[in-house]
């Protein structure tokens, strides 16, 4: 019989990949060569396994953070490999499973998005006052209006503009939206391997 966790890990790729509405339980048990049943045994509803599945996904990419954060000592260069890292997640997401989440499944939808929100105001913010304690930030930019501006819409437009991802590689979206952005509130005296 198929474990809790690999049955969640295996529903989690399936529901990023097909979209959390639009891939049913009969689906998700034929691709795992399991019955419906086996599925309810571990979760009583589709929302309890999509709320984890959600909850295993923001669990990974955290992981992803907490070592990229202990292993770099450089703010700026820290959040150029989170983005990174970032995309590299989304090139899995099909744009359905948020909408999916958002509109069928609210709690599952109200954790992706405390996720984000907790990910910009607190861990980005705070690696961005660093740089800008240690000098490598310009002391006139605004860090709030900056993520703001920069940072808040990111996976919107990663996930709802599929075409750019698509059509540009990931090495020019994270350019263009981070990066860049990045080169352009940093002291002159600044600089890293992304900036040449």
């Amino acid at each position: 019989m198929i474990s809790k966790q690999e049955l969640l890990e295996q529903s989690a790729e399936k529901f990023v990949k097909f979209g959390s509405r639009s891939f049913t339980m009969d689906e998700l048990a034929s691709e795992l060569g399991i019955s419906k049943k086996t599925i309810y045994h571990h979760f009583d509803s589709k929302d309890h396994l999509i709320y984890d599945s959600v909850g295993l996904l923001i669990n990974n990419y955290t992981n992803n953070v907490d070592q990229i954060v202990s292993k770099e000592k450089d703010p700026i260069i820290c959040v150029i490999l989170l983005y990174k890292t970032a995309l590299e997640h989304l090139k899995n997401f099909k744009p359905s499973f948020i909408f999916g989440l958002q509109k069928y499944y609210p709690k599952a939808y109200s954790q992706f998005d405390q996720f984000r929100q907790n990910f910009i105001k607190i861990t980005l913010f705070n690696l961005l006052q660093s740089a800008q304690n240690q000098n490598i930030i310009r002391e006139e930019v605004n860090l709030h209006l900056f993520c703001d501006l920069y940072f808040k819409r990111f996976e919107e437009v990663a996930l709802k503009n599929t075409s750019l991802i698509d059509k540009y590689s990931q090495e020019e979206i994270l350019n263009h939206f981070v990066v860049y952005n990045l080169r352009g509130v940093t002291v002159s005296s600044y600089s890293n391997v992304y900036f040449e």
